[in-house]
């Protein structure tokens, strides 16, 4: 039987030819050199497949561990509250005094604005303030002249109705008393009268004894003159005659006497009566003066007048609260001339320039805060399952290649950032198509190198230690 040759193609293609001999038959030259050659590189070969598959093994083993212990995205970046520097007030600007990406310091002078107006404004309300806050004083100062001018008054009513109450009294009193002398001189009048008709009724007895004495004398006379009686009984007659001459003129006087004494006491009773008269007018004069002194005292004595002037005083003080208020206002507009920075951090953009005019809340400076920076990681949703704050964190900034900073997780986000977007996801359509969303993890940094700046806007891979 003849030997026949097979040919077999290796996995790499080669081909290699199995020669079939007799049995028994020594191997051929041919094939000998092939084996030693390809003996000599295995093991060198084999020792590089080895340490190869070691490292392998080691870093695949590694990453492996890490990985399962650790939530990792590349979908994060460096963050900060960044501070808009606005005016609050619309003004010209005078002066800047830092540029773009200076280094500034809490409480620095920014930006000065043109503070003429907001001076002037400022003068005029304090004048304001200090002219109504005089008002104000001398409104109470009329309080307090006013309660001194009311007690006065109140008892000078009171004096008033006093005198009036006394002077009634008086005048009642001069009334009875008229009244009284009234009738004594009326009582008067009637004994004048009475004694003047008994006068009266003597005339008659007085001319009949006149007449008499007188026709005695001439009857004596005539005798006498005739011789029938002596002249003795003539000087008589004449002597009884002047008696009863001097009898009727003492009885005419007392007749007359009488009527003197009847006018008399009846200008008395005249006078009496009018005395009654006008002590009862003082009764309605006191009366009225004593109306006119109740009605007094009752308006001086009225609470209202010091409570209205209390008011006015109180209004007066209270709109010096009001100018007050004004002035603090038109400081806090002058105070607004001047910006100051209210971090410490660097300019990150300047959007003004010296000579604009600009409106309130109008953005000026972008501020950048000074270590106050962190990162914004977007996990998956099916990554924060294990995720809770205080968790260790890995952080390498691309701009810093080989270096980790430490940090930690401060907070999770309350919504998806598709729930915040304009036009959010609506899965109720009908048209429902399942995307993993991302959820917004803040991490801090802790304690990050001095000479590794970090800024905002870096982007970074976060690594967050879940178990």
């Amino acid at each position: 039987m003849e030997s026949q040759t097979q040919t077999q193609a290796k996995p790499d293609g080669a081909p290699t030819a199995n020669a079939q001999r007799p049995t028994g038959a020594p191997p051929t030259e041919s094939t000998e050199p092939v084996k030693a050659a390809r003996k000599g590189p295995a093991l060198p070969v084999s020792i590089g497949i080895g340490i190869v598959v070691v490292i392998a093994l080691f870093f695949g083993i590694t990453y492996f561990a890490y990985a399962s212990t650790h939530e990792t995205t590349d979908d994060a970046k460096i963050d900060a509250d960044t501070v808009t520097i606005t005016s609050k007030i619309g003004e010209r600007v005078a002066a800047i005094l830092v540029d773009t990406n200076q280094e500034v310091r809490k409480g620095e002078v920014l930006v000065r604005l043109d503070s003429t107006d907001e001076q002037s404004r400022l003068s005029q309300a304090i004048a304001a303030r200090d002219a109504q806050r005089a008002q104000a004083r001398a409104a109470q100062q009329t309080v307090g002249l006013t309660q001194s001018q009311q007690s006065a008054q109140n008892a000078q009513a009171a004096g008033g109705i006093r005198s009036a109450q006394s002077g009634i009294q008086s005048a009642g009193a001069q009334y009875q008393a008229a009244l009284e002398q009234v009738g004594v001189s009326r009582a008067v009048v009637a004994q004048a009268q009475a004694q003047l008709r008994a006068v009266q009724s003597q005339v008659p007895a007085a001319r009949a004894n006149l007449a008499k004495a007188n026709a005695d004398f001439q009857r004596t006379a005539s005798l006498v003159s005739t011789g029938d009686v002596a002249r003795s009984q003539l000087d008589s007659a004449r002597a009884a005659q002047a008696a009863a001459q001097s009898q009727y003129q003492s009885a005419i006087d007392n007749v007359t006497a009488a009527q003197t004494g009847v006018t008399q006491a009846s200008v008395r009773v005249a006078a009496a009566a009018s005395t009654a008269a006008a002590a009862q007018s003082q009764i309605g004069t006191q009366q009225g003066q004593l109306a006119t002194a109740e009605g007094k005292l009752s308006e001086t004595g009225s609470p209202y007048r010091v409570s209205a002037q209390q008011a006015q005083a109180d209004a007066a003080f209270a709109q010096v609260g009001s100018l007050e208020a004004q002035v603090r206002s038109a400081q806090d507009h002058v105070n607004d001339t001047t910006i100051k920075s209210p971090i410490d951090g660097y300019i990150g953009a300047k959007n003004v320039e010296v000579g604009k005019t600009v409106a309130p809340g109008e953005s000026l400076l972008a501020l950048v805060p000074t270590g106050r920076v962190y990162v914004t990681a977007n996990f998956k949703e099916t990554q924060i399952g294990k995720m809770k704050p205080g968790q260790e964190v890995d952080l390498k900034v691309d701009a810093y290649k080989g270096v980790t900073f430490k940090g930690h997780l401060d907070s999770i986000g309350p919504a998806s950032q598709n729930t915040f977007s304009l036009v959010p996801a609506q899965n109720a359509t009908g048209n429902f198509v399942k995307v993993t969303q991302r959820l917004p993890v803040r991490i801090l940094f802790d304690n990050p190198p001095a000479d590794k700046p970090l800024r905002p806007g870096m982007s970074v891979e976060s690594s967050v230690r879940v178990k």
